[in-house]
């Protein structure tokens, strides 16, 4: 296995203008799996499902192409939760299912890790900032894969020097979007958010923009790029930053260029906003990536922090 993701949860979606759309399959790991599909052949899916787990979510874990070995069936159910979207980009999650279903289903362990999900070349997943797992992406560390992490929500409250440094210098990529940067390093703008980000402790920064794409710095170096949007119709947000994610981690694990990665994270989340869940990944669709890819490579901007 060459690259892992983490997490299911079945979506129901509120839009701005009151639409509902119910039964999408969510939750940051499947997002993120498409994101690396488009790039590799060899990419395995971790999480803790129930009976209720819908047939539409089986089907697009074989059709991608999703190894299915580190997806465990408990007596519980899957967990779900509303997607309360808003019109300036913001989104509240309310859950559906118990506490008890979300702890065991959610939970992580490297020691739940099929044999050969072990020597994966990188692993991506997502924290809540106030109580993040440092200590799963410090044993998947130790493996010796690239562990790429982002934040899930904007922090409650603004993090003590220490303990952002903690939280940003845990993963190898540490990834976020406008809200969630500022509410772990205060207000700015873009290239200040990010500056303090790597300031803090970050090995590599990937500061997500919505329509106005994104700041990515290697912050050994300083050095990195602005990499502008996919120009594509806007049909949906949710689970464009898990695919950006987990299209920036192959990038870098494949490259170890900033801008490649970053290029990959682009495209990857374009084909996201495009229509309401996990598009399928299907031969088509990987060779217009690499179009998309290709159509945007000239329009990256190199900076230096």
């Amino acid at each position: 296995m060459d690259f892992v993701s983490f997490g299911i949860i079945i979506d129901d979606i509120v839009f701005p203008d009151g639409r509902t759309v119910m039964g999408v399959l969510g939750g940051g790991g499947p997002q993120a799996a498409f994101g690396m599909r488009l790039w590799s052949e060899s990419v395995g899916l971790v999480a803790g499902v129930g009976t209720d787990l819908p047939e539409s979510a089986r089907t697009w874990i074989k059709e991608s192409g999703v190894d299915d070995a580190g997806i465990r069936a408990t007596d519980l159910p899957t967990p779900r939760a509303w997607q309360v979207t808003e019109a300036d980009g913001r989104r509240t999650q309310v859950w559906r299912a118990s506490g008890e279903a979300i702890g065991a289903q959610l939970s992580r362990s490297v020691n739940r890790l099929p044999d050969h999900y072990r020597r994966a070349r990188g692993f991506h997943f997502g924290v809540h900032p106030d109580e993040p797992d440092l200590e799963f992406a410090a044993d998947l560390r130790r493996m010796g894969g690239v562990v790429s992490m982002e934040a899930f929500k904007p922090a409650d409250r603004r993090p003590a020097p220490e303990s952002l440094h903690a939280l940003v210098a845990a993963p190898h990529i540490f990834s976020a979007n406008m809200i969630e940067a500022q509410s772990l390093v205060g207000p700015g703008e873009a290239r200040g958010l990010i500056r303090r980000i790597v300031e803090a402790g970050a090995w590599i920064a990937a500061l997500r923009l919505g329509t106005e794409g994104s700041l990515v710095i290697e912050g050994t170096t300083g050095k990195g790029a602005r990499i502008p949007a996919v120009p594509v119709e806007v049909v949906d947000t949710v689970g464009a930053g898990n695919a950006y994610c987990g299209g920036f981690l192959v990038g870098w694990a494949q490259s170890h260029s900033v801008v490649t990665a970053g290029l990959y994270g682009a495209v990857a989340a374009s084909f996201l906003v495009q229509q309401v869940g996990v598009p399928v990944v299907t031969d088509e669709i990987r060779a217009e990536a690499r179009r998309r890819v290709d159509a945007l490579r000239a329009s990256a901007e190199p900076i230096l922090l």
